[in-house]
C-alpha cells in the first residue's frame, strides 16, 4: 500500500509540473517561430479523435494514429465562457485567438462587449508575418470571425464580412457569406438555438453596400472558380477564395459527399494554397478550421464525423510536410474550441459490443440524407409508405442487409416507424413541439436523425446532446514553442502562448 502511495504522489508530482510548465511562458527560452499553423478542430473532442482511430484501426489503415497523435506534446484545457459552462464557437474561437476569455456569442471582443480585444493574426500582422484565415464552413461563421472581427455578437454576419476586409489580411478560403447584402433581423433570435449557429441560407437586402464589392474596393481579389483557384500563386495577395460549389449554410461540402461534387476543393487544397501565396521571408500565421467536425455532431452522425476528422488531418499533412522542410522554423498546433454531441462509444442499446467496421456503409451524410427523404416526400406528396423509406436507408446505411449487426430489430422499427410519421406528417418547428419531441430529434429532421442514432449504436456508439458540451478538449503541439502547450490548463492559455511566441 505504500509503494502505491508513493507512485500515485510521484504521477501527481509530474502532472502538477506538467501544468505548470505549460503556462509559465515567462521560463521559455526557446526561439521564435517564423510559420504558426493553428489547426481547429470545431467540436473536436477527445472522443471525436478516438473514434476516429478506433475506426482507421478496424478498417485496417496501415498507421490507425492521426498524424497529429504522434507530435511530441499534448495537453488538453477547459473551455467555459465567462457566463456559461458550456461554450459556443464565438467565445472559444475567441479564447483562442485573443487568450481572454468572453460572454457565449461574442466575437474579438470582452465579456461586457464593450472593448476590442486584439488577436493572434492582428498581432502576426504588426510583426510584419502574412496572414490567412482558412475554414470549410462560411468565411463569416464564428470561429474564422474570432481570428479577424471585433462584434458584439456573432449573428452580424454583414458587420463581421466587412470586418474581414477591414483586416487587411492576406488570404481568405473556405466556404462564401452567409450576409453579404445586410443581416436578416431574425438573425439574433434564432441564434444558439442547437442548430451549431448555421441560420438560414436566404439573401437579405438591406440598402447596404454588399460586403463583397466593399472588399474589392479594399484591394482584395474574390476567387470563386475550380481554375482561379489552381491558377492563385506564390505572390498574389488579398485574396478572399471560396469553393466554387458550396453546400448548406454556404459551407464547403462534407469529406463524405465530395463525390457529389465535380469540383470539389478540399481543406488540405485550401491549406496548400495558402502555405503558396503566404511564403515569405517575414514568415506566416495561418488559421485552419475544420469547421464541419462540429456541425456533424450537433446531427449527432458518427460516420460523417469520422469522415471529417480524416479531412482535417489531411491539411494537418500538408502543413507537416512544409514543417519538415523549416523544422526549425515551425510551429504546428492542433487544438478545439469545444466538444459537440456527448460522443461516447458504448451504447445503452448495444451494451458492451462495438464493431467500427460497420461505419464504412454509410455513404451520405446527415444532410445529404435529408434532402433524399425531402425529394422523396415532395415527389409522393402524401402517398408515402413506410418501406420505401426503408429501402431508402438501407441504400445509403446499410441498415436492414443481411449482415446481422445491421438487422432491424423490432425497436429499430418502431422508432423509425414514430419517425417516418413524425417527418412525413407533421411539420419540425422549434417553437411548436414538446420537450420530449425536442428530445429524441433535436430540432431536426426526425426520420433522418434516428437513422443516425441507430446506425451509430449499432456500431456501438452514442450521443448525449444535439448541443455542445463542457468537456475539456485536447491540443497537440510539435515545432518551435511546442512545449508551451503540454499540460492541463485554460483555452484562453491557447491564445496567449501562440500572442507570447509571436511577441518574442
Amino acid at each position: 500500500m505504500k509503494t502505491y502511495s508513493i507512485i500515485i504522489s510521484m504521477l501527481i508530482v509530474l502532472i502538477t509540473q506538467s501544468a505548470a510548465q505549460s503556462v509559465k511562458r515567462s521560463e521559455y527560452e526557446g526561439a521564435k517561430p517564423k510559420y504558426v499553423f493553428c489547426f481547429i478542430g470545431d467540436g473536436m473532442g477527445f472522443s471525436q479523435i478516438s473514434l476516429t482511430e478506433r475506426y482507421l484501426k478496424a478498417t485496417d489503415r496501415k498507421e490507425p494514429k492521426l498524424n497529429w497523435s504522434e507530435f511530441p506534446y499534448h495537453g488538453y484545457y477547459t473551455t467555459h465562457a465567462t457566463n456559461r459552462v458550456i461554450t459556443a464557437s464565438a467565445a472559444g474561437g475567441t479564447a483562442l485567438a485573443t487568450g481572454e476569455k468572453t460572454s457565449v456569442n461574442s466575437i474579438g471582443v470582452d465579456a461586457s462587449k464593450t472593448k476590442p480585444l486584439l488577436n493572434v493574426s492582428e498581432l502576426s500582422q504588426q510583426h510584419g508575418m502574412k496572414v490567412g484565415i482558412v475554414t470549410s464552413v462560411s468565411l463569416d461563421n464564428a470561429t474564422p470571425a474570432s481570428f479577424y472581427a471585433h462584434q458584439t455578437s456573432r449573428s452580424k454576419y454583414y458587420e463581421i464580412s466587412l470586418d474581414l476586409s477591414k483586416s487587411g489580411f492576406n488570404y481568405f478560403a473556405g466556404g462564401g457569406f452567409k450576409r453579404p447584402e445586410g443581416n436578416d433581423k431574425k438573425d439574433e433570435k434564432n441564434i444558439d438555438r442547437n442548430m451549431g449557429g448555421l441560420g438560414s441560407d436566404k439573401k437579405v437586402k438591406g440598402g447596404q453596400p454588399n460586403s463583397l464589392d466593399v472588399a474589392k474596393q479594399r484591394g482584395y481579389s474574390i476567387i470563386n472558380t475550380y481554375d482561379g483557384f489552381h491558377n492563385l500563386k506564390k505572390g498574389d495577395d488579398k485574396l478572399i477564395v471560396s469553393a466554387p460549389q458550396l453546400a448548406h449554410a454556404k459551407s464547403i461540402a462534407y469529406g463524405i459527399d465530395q463525390g457529389r461534387y465535380n469540383e470539389y476543393i478540399s481543406l488540405a487544397d485550401l491549406t496548400q494554397k495558402g502555405i503558396e501565396v503566404l511564403d515569405n521571408k517575414k514568415g506566416f500565421f495561418m488559421m485552419v478550421e475544420g469547421g464541419k467536425i462540429d456541425w456533424s455532431c450537433h446531427a449527432n452522425d458518427a460516420a460523417t464525423t469520422i469522415k471529417e476528422v480524416l479531412e482535417l488531418e489531411k491539411a494537418v499533412e500538408v502543413a507537416f510536410d512544409f514543417y519538415k522542410k523549416h523544422p526549425k522554423e515551425t510551429l504546428i498546433i492542433v487544438c478545439a474550441d469545444h466538444e459537440t454531441g456527448g460522443l461516447s462509444m458504448g451504447s445503452t442499446t448495444s451494451g458492451m459490443a462495438s464493431d467500427f467496421t460497420l461505419l464504412q456503409h454509410q455513404n451520405v451524410s446527415y444532410n445529404e440524407f435529408k434532402k433524399i427523404i425531402q425529394a422523396y416526400k415532395e415527389e409522393h406528396k402524401d402517398n408515402y409508405k413506410f418501406e420505401d423509406v426503408l429501402q431508402l436507408i438501407t441504400k445509403h446505411f446499410g441498415l436492414g442487409e443481411a449482415n446481422k449487426n445491421l438487422a432491424f430489430t423490432d425497436y429499430d422499427l418502431k422508432r423509425l416507424k414514430d419517425a417516418f410519421i413524425s417527418s412525413m406528417f407533421s411539420e419540425v418547428k422549434q417553437e411548436s413541439h414538446d420537450d420530449h419531441y425536442r428530445a429524441l430529434y433535436g430540432y431536426r429532421d426526425p426520420i433522418t436523425v434516428t437513422t443516425c442514432h441507430i446506425f451509430a449504436e449499432k456500431a456501438g456508439i452514442d450521443w448525449t446532446t444535439f448541443a455542445h458540451s463542457a468537456n475539456d478538449v485536447p491540443v497537440s503541439a510539435i515545432g518551435v514553442g511546442e512545449e508551451l502547450f503540454n499540460g492541463y490548463f485554460d483555452n484562453s492559455d491557447i491564445g496567449k502562448n501562440l500572442m507570447f511566441l509571436i511577441k518574442k
